[in-house]
């Protein structure tokens, strides 16, 4: 643990603790009671761009709720988001946006979830198609996003991605994973994959394609792009510790459902030979 930077050790200790506090919760009256969409956004300090990312997310469908989970912001995110008509989750501590994704998810009542963060503004034309592809039989809806490949030294983060989609069967994924947003699962995905495990996102990715699921790639949103500025503040405290984690724990997973190779045929290898 030593080794690890503090802000990766306090996204460990959201992952730990989250069930153990209970949070704020506002529903406005006017909330929709009955939502087909629920749109989950955890936010930490994002006031800059949380009333445009919730203006958004109200328009994915005609009806929807938006739930906001708002955890250790100092900055004013918390008036905004109450401003919003949202419901709204409130925890003092940060939890991390994986934790705070599964939390959302606990609350939500509509059959499809779609999950992004709030310091990306995307268009709800493009968010509404996630929505589309699970309202036409997919169970998962992955953002196209496959992270910068075509370099002399390719990330460790977007390698394990790519590894991952491999080990599982899944090379037409490329890096698409439920890592990145924007994504949407149906609710018959959350019931089999079950609430807890979307904080670990790859450990959900590999339940998903395990079960049988359908997953798809849907369009491709360059979310590196869209926050540049998030870029520089995760090389300032990268959490590639953190996600090469979650892919190590979700390669576990895998290997205690399938065997010691994966699943994977030995083909004419002898290893008696040499035993």
């Amino acid at each position: 643990m030593s080794g690890r930077s503090k802000l990766t050790r306090r996204l460990l200790k959201g992952k730990q603790e989250f069930n153990k506090e209970r949070p704020i919760i506002d529903t406005p009256a006017g909330q929709e009671s009955s939502p087909v969409v629920s749109v989950i956004v955890p936010v930490m300090n994002e006031r800059k761009t949380l009333r445009r990312v919730l203006e958004e997310a109200s328009r994915v469908h005609p009806k929807t709720e938006v739930i906001v989970v708002v955890n250790g912001s100092t900055d004013g995110s918390l008036e905004i988001a109450r401003k919003s008509g949202a419901k709204v989750l409130v925890y003092e501590s940060p939890l991390g946006h994986d934790v705070g994704r599964s939390i959302g998810a606990r609350e939500a009542q509509g059959n499809i979830l779609l999950f992004i963060d709030a310091d990306m503004v995307i268009p709800a034309a493009i968010l509404r198609a996630f929505v589309n592809s699970i309202s036409q039989g997919a169970d998962v809806a992955l953002n196209d996003y496959s992270g910068p490949v075509k370099k002399f030294t390719v990330h460790g983060v977007v390698l394990a991605k790519h590894a991952l989609n491999q080990l599982l069967g899944r090379p037409d994924l490329e890096g698409s994973s439920i890592t990145a947003v924007p994504h949407a699962l149906s609710r018959k995905a959350l019931d089999i994959i079950g609430t807890s495990a979307l904080s670990v996102p790859p450990l959900a990715h590999t339940m998903a394609i395990f079960a049988g699921l359908n997953v798809r790639r849907v369009i491709h949103v360059n979310v590196g792009q869209l926050n540049p500025m998030r870029q520089e503040r995760e090389r300032k405290h990268s959490l590639a510790p953190l996600i090469m984690g979650d892919h190590l724990e979700a390669i576990q997973w895998w290997l205690r459902k399938t065997d010691s190779r994966g699943g994977y045929e030995d083909e004419d290898r002898q290893r008696w030979m040499v035993r």
